[in-house]
């Protein structure tokens, strides 16, 4: 098939482009650049199958692709909060124009959402029909809200305008071609500890995460997108196993061998204290689990940040 991944060149995307690729597509990839690294793409950028082209989703485009990927947005907080009206614009002009490509060349599209729409949730696990707890006005909000409002740009596009449209809720997903200053958990965590520098906890450490290694997220995305049954019900794709932060930060250290210690800052505003997905329904639509455990995931992870750093 043809496919469209934007936002190809960054983390998620540029492992996405890989893997469509492996599988006999013809990927073309769009980046702006503002997160997402050529370097990403090197080991596809000579490929018969893969086509990139810098461009930005908020202007108007034009693909002729049987399948769109939309992974165009800063992710980490670091970078969504650093020009938060590019973030919003991200999604809500560029989901406007990738869904009025898809319209115009009939192709499907997975947007890329996230556990971010649930907020601080107040209950755990979170299922898909949890409609969260969100601070429209807060620092977070410029990506959570932008999230949101996507969605539903999502659903009533697919209503009226008769589009096939999958939504993947994703939860904290980890592995190569992170980049080392997102401000993410496990991404700050290995630098800070082959640096042996101290890792910053922020909060008591309590607060939970659960961690998807980057090789179960490809396949419950690319799962999701070529399901035969037209539903636009979101999708929660993350692993159910949930870690406290401060465990996570004591993995690391006996990881890498560090003489870094714990320290503890101020939780940041918005911060959400839990965060485990129910993935029942990814399980019965996609017959999709992560099957990689996480000292397994954080052993690759190691191998590449130690290569960059």
């Amino acid at each position: 098939m043809k496919i469209l991944v934007t936002g190809g060149a960054g983390f998620i995307g540029s492992h996405l482009c890989k893997y469509l690729i492996s599988i006999g597509n013809h990927v073309t990839c769009i980046d702006n650049f503002y997160t997402g690294s050529k370097k990403n793409l090197l080991a596809i950028a000579k490929n018969p199958n893969f086509k990139f082209i810098e461009a930005d989703i908020t202007k108007k485009i034009n693909f002729k692709v049987d399948q769109i990927f939309n992974l165009a947005c800063p992710a980490s907080p670091v970078h969504y909060q650093k020009d938060p009206l590019n973030t919003i614009k991200t999604n809500t002009l560029g989901m406007i124009n990738i869904l009025e490509n898809a319209y115009k060349n009939n192709s499907t599209v997975l947007q890329a959402s996230t556990s971010e729409v649930y907020g601080d949730p107040l209950i755990s696990p979170q299922e898909e029909s949890y409609w969260g707890n969100v601070n429209p006005i807060g620092i977070r909000s410029c990506y959570d809200e932008g999230k949101r409002i996507a969605e539903t740009m999502c659903t009533d596009f697919s209503k009226q305008m008769k589009i096939n449209i999958k939504i993947a809720r994703i939860f904290n997903t980890y592995g190569s071609n992170m980049q080392k200053d997102d401000g993410r958990v496990i991404s700050n965590f290995f630098v800070q500890a082959m640096q042996n520098k101290d890792l910053t906890v922020y909060g008591d450490g309590n607060q939970t995460r659960s961690f998807c290694f980057i090789e179960d997220m490809l396949d419950g995305l690319v799962r999701l997108m070529n399901e035969k049954e037209y539903n636009i019900n979101p999708v929660n794709l993350g692993n159910p196993e949930e870690f406290k932060v401060s465990d996570v930060a004591k993995i690391i250290i006996r990881l890498t061998k560090s003489k870094s210690k714990i320290t503890y800052q101020n939780l940041p505003s918005d911060d959400p204290k839990i965060r485990k997905p129910d993935i029942s329904l990814a399980k019965k639509r996609l017959d999709w689990y992560p099957k990689i455990q996480l000292l397994d995931g954080l052993r690759e992870t190691e191998s590449y940040f130690r290569s960059i750093i």
